[in-house]
């Protein structure tokens, strides 16, 4: 990356602007943070030489690089970096032989989350010529060279084929988008001081990528009409999205209004869309009609696609009949600058009045460029591409072009792949480029010319048109919801409270002369909810056994905060506090650990979590509750046996008192004693609230959804009770269409969605595994689970599931404390692997905790060959590791040697001696090398023999 920095974002630096030409890079360093991939999801590719994957990515890094101008005694930089977004990566093509993949694409799909940490930005931007530039610009800038068109590809074989055509592909087709007209917007402008309510100038912003629109604005109207057309390229499906945003003109700062998004593929399935869409975060809808055009490789029903657009009328541009995409390459032998200097060349391609530039090339008569430009065309058999290459100053032309392109109308594929000899240049200058024409296609079964709709009314049976009055058509009642692409996704998260050890003691007695214990409780804060433990009376190694859960989203960053407590009468004192990634846990689905408490000077906390899985059948219902049963403990709540999901998006036909105003609705969803409010939406009787809730749900055989609607300072205007029995009995667990309110008027439109959760650490699926614990770790796993309920004699096999699958509670450490390591045979490279992962409990025999570090001896060779050794960790009685190590050896060898581990503290100043703080040994043949599961082992004596 430094190299790249400097020798080639250096230079295109310097080049591009005469006041940056001392820039310099004087710090690079990449931090040691790493990129997380959050999840992967895979789509079959447009071909079969193709494999597409969707990576959700979240990169917090403490990345530092800082430049410096010296021209202007000018120094800046960029100290950490957060990314968070969804990374496509397209593998193709797909060959015989290795790596099987020739080449890797990469890019966002949409536009990414991108916060960078500056330093010294004021001072940059007080350069001459950078004044201009804002922070929010420049962010803009780097985010949309993240996202399509823009893509990144990595060649893995050379002489790869078709660089430039997997670089920038041609698009998968082309969506022409009709804004026709909004209904039912809010008002935003005020007068008389907010006395007097006026309506709002609303305009439309339309993106799709990087490509965005922005209608007219229409004054004063809450139903505008804007009968405007605009046309995207489509480079991916599924993925990419149309989002519409439609905003108040204001002379300050605009007013949101809503906005809507729609995964193109649905375009494309259906061909012509034709729709009232609702806008979310805001009310009212909007009306669009999109188009889906196919790319014709033959110019055969061209001039039937030029018949249909010229009975179209769109604006602000006429309809486009194809696209032309230009990959340009290189050029050879450019005439040099005064004084045979090297050129800076660059290339401006126009097509009609549309100019776009290549990238500067910087000192060379024969550039590289390899670029892509896409142009829309109304009428190829009469347009021009216009060539322009010049210096990067753009003040002197190194050469020019001008291609009719009715030329490709009669070249094979409609494709141009040659050398084109440049007018106005050196003798043998040229430019090397790939031209690509595509007609733009809609099948004439599905074409029907947009309209602008009619006035709202009763239509009457004659079918003429109903009364003026409005400006724009009543939309369709919808008969489903349309929730957004985030509904549905939340997790749940189960979390055990189970025990601690060595806390530090509060209480004193007798004026602080005789040293108690402390009565601990923990406090747990994640996702904006709060949880707090029971208190243990008078004890440093508390057992707690108690269970939380919470609804979380996948966002990145989140973190449990965790805090151990001393209750007191007065002021209760602090025991130690520590933090778990959420991120971890949500892509593991498990967490198991002690975790060392922090700012104190010891104690450790034992943590389990875990992900539950959601699922849309009832048919493991009943082995759910009857898991949730066993593993609740007396002191936790009942647990959730699954998760209910409400999108309430409207109501209709409220009841209104006679001779009044429509009241300011708002609903109250109820699920035994959780409420969810919605916002209130201002005097109407059709209200549309677009919110979502999420609820736990202990015994959904028996509980109910309760939902009100209120009127502001009116009462209640109806209601309604959805047993959720109806939807375990449902398609999917899941109903979504109008619900009649009780009074017998007014009714609301929501979606109610069930999903069981499961626990896999229960082992709900795990039929066929099978365990053997002796009967003492059973009772040892109860007696911490704070003992068992009793078990029906059907569910023998569960509860043996239960107490002895996945991860099971280990026994308590022994007096010189635990090592916890993974040992396994890697049979395909003939190794052996040992994970030291951490230490509990260590014994502490001077005054301050030992500096502990992990001695590895493969027996009975003790030379230094077999001998490995961890880092040293720093006064601590719960030393965290994660090292591996590996021996080469056969397995047949490897069966008749013993690992020996032992814990030490480093070397003191004044002995110079290591002091062992306890050992074990591992009879590698006694051992199933072929699991690899971690485990505790007790810590020995020098001359004992631990068995784990």
């Amino acid at each position: 990356m430094e190299k790249l920095l400097a020798e080639t974002v250096a230079p295109a630096v310097r080049g591009s602007n005469p006041h940056l030409q001392t820039f310099t890079f004087t710090r690079v360093e990449l931090g040691e943070k790493p990129l997380h991939i959050l999840g992967v999801k895979i789509h079959p590719g447009q071909r079969k030489e193709q494999i597409l994957l969707d990576l959700s990515i979240s990169y917090v890094g403490d990345v530092q690089i800082d430049v410096e101008v010296k021209k202007y005694f000018c120094k800046a930089g960029v100290k950490g970096m957060q990314l968070h977004g969804i990374l496509r990566v397209i593998l193709e093509p797909l060959i015989g032989d290795l790596p099987i993949v020739g080449a890797v694409s990469m890019f966002f799909i949409r536009r990414p989350i991108l916060d960078i940490n500056w330093t010294g930005m004021t001072n940059l931007l007080d350069i001459p010529g950078l004044s201009s530039l804002s922070d929010n610009m420049i962010m803009d800038s780097i985010a949309a060279f993240l996202v399509l068109p823009n893509r990144l590809l990595v060649p893995l074989v050379p002489d790869l084929q078709d660089v430039a055509q997997l670089r920038s592909p041609l698009p998968r087709g082309i969506i022409r988008i009709h804004l026709l007209a909004a209904h039912g917007l809010g008002s935003k402008d005020k007068y008389v001081k907010g006395l007097i309510e006026g309506k709002s100038d609303p305009y439309a912003l339309i993106r799709v990528g990087t490509q965005m629109f922005c209608s007219r604005v229409i004054d004063e109207e809450l139903n505008p009409q804007w009968g405007e057309t605009y046309e995207v390229m489509v480079h991916e499906v599924p993925g990419q999205e149309i989002e519409v945003e439609v905003f108040d003109k204001d002379p300050d700062k605009d007013d949101f209004l809503g906005r809507m998004k729609l995964d193109v593929g649905k375009v494309l399935q259906c061909g012509v869309l034709d729709d009232w869409f609702p806008l979310q975060g805001g009310q009212g809808q909007v009306h669009l009609r999109l188009e889906w055009l196919s790319l014709l490789s033959n110019a055969e029903k061209l001039e039937q696609v030029l018949q249909w657009n010229h009975g179209v009328s769109s604006r602000p541009e006429p309809p486009s009949a194809a696209i032309l995409v230009v990959y340009l390459d290189r050029a050879q032998d450019l005439p040099l600058k005064k004084g045979n200097k090297e050129p800076n060349p660059m290339v401006q391609l126009s097509v009609q009045d549309v100019t776009q530039e290549s990238k500067a090339v910087y000192s060379t008569n024969c550039p590289v460029w390899e670029g892509a430009f896409r142009f829309f065309l109304q009428d190829p058999q009469s347009q021009e591409l216009d060539v322009q290459v010049k210096d990067g100053s753009r003040a002197l032309t190194l050469g020019a072009l001008t291609l009719p392109l009715a030329r490709l109308l009669t070249a094979p594929e409609l494709t141009l792949d040659q050398w084109f000899q440049l007018s106005s240049s050196g003798p043998n200058s040229r430019l090397y480029m790939k031209l690509v024409m595509r007609i733009l296609y809609l099948d004439p079964s599905e074409v029907r010319f947009p309209t602008v709709p009619s006035p709202p009314g009763t239509w009457g049976l004659d079918g003429e048109s109903p009364q003026a009055g409005s400006s724009v058509d009543v939309p369709p009642r919808p008969s489903h919801t349309t929730p957004d692409g985030h509904f549905g996704t939340e997790n749940v998260l189960r979390i055990h409270v189970l025990e601690a050890q060595d806390l530090i003691a509060k209480d004193r007695f007798l004026g602080g002369l005789v040293k108690g214990k402390s009565d601990p409780y923990v406090k747990l804060k994640l996702a904006g909810r709060s949880f707090q433990s029971h208190v243990v009376r008078e004890d440093l190694s508390p057992r707690w056994n108690e269970v939380f859960e919470v609804i979380v989203t996948s966002i990145p960053g989140q973190e449990l905060e965790v805090e151990v407590f001393d209750k007191d009468l007065d002021k209760d004192d602090f025991l130690g506090r520590c933090k778990v990634n959420l991120t971890t846990v949500l892509n593991s689905g498990f967490f198991d650990e002690w975790l060392t408490l922090e700012d104190v000077p010891s104690g450790c906390l034992h943590l389990r979590l875990e992900h539950l899985t959601s699922r849309s059948t009832a048919t493991e219902l009943e082995e759910v509750l009857q898991v949730n049963r066993l593993i609740r403990t007396q002191k936790s709540a009942e647990l959730a046996a699954a998760l209910l999901s409400i999108y309430l998006e409207r109501a209709e036909g409220l009841l209104l008192q006679k001779g009044t105003k429509p009241t300011s609705p708002y609903a109250i969803l109820t699920v035994g004693d959780t409420s969810h409010k919605t916002k209130t939406v201002a005097q109407t009787s059709a209200p549309v609230w677009d919110e979502s809730a999420s609820f736990l749900i202990r015994t959904p055989n028996t509980e109910s959804l309760e939902l009100q609607v209120r009127g502001e300072g009116t009462g209640v205007l109806g209601s309604l009770s959805l047993p959720l029995s109806e939807l375990l009995a449902a398609d999917m667990l899941c109903l979504d269409h109008w619900f009649m309110l009780n009074n017998g008027q007014g009714q609301v439109l929501l979606r109610a969605q069930l999903g069981i959760l499961v626990s896999q650490y229960s082992g709900v699926e795990a039929h066929g595994h099978s365990y053997s614990h002796s009967s003492s770790s059973l009772s040892e796993e109860t007696e911490l689970w704070g003992g068992l309920p009793h078990i029906t004699s059907s569910a023998p096999e569960l509860q043996q599931r239960l107490t002895h699958g996945g991860s099971p509670l280990e026994a308590p450490a022994g007096p010189l404390g635990q090592v916890k390591l993974t040992v396994w045979y890697y049979s395909e490279e003939q190794k052996l692997v040992s994970i030291v992962h951490s230490c509990r409990a260590l014994r502490q025999n001077g005054r301050d905790p030992p500096d502990p570090y992990v001695s590895l001896l493969l027996l009975p060779d003790k030379s230094r060959g077999t001998k490995r050794k961890t880092s040293q960790k720093k006064r601590t009685l719960s030393p965290k590791f994660s090292e591996r190590f590996e021996w080469e050896l056969p397995l047949d060898e490897v069966l008749q040697r013993k690992l020996d581990i032992s814990v030490k503290s480093n070397s003191t100043f004044m002995t110079r001696e290591r002091e062992l703080l306890g050992k074990v040994q591992l009879d590698l043949a006694e051992i199933d090398l072929a699991q690899g599961a971690a485990q505790w082992h007790d810590l020995m004596h020098d001359k004992g023999r631990s068995s784990s």
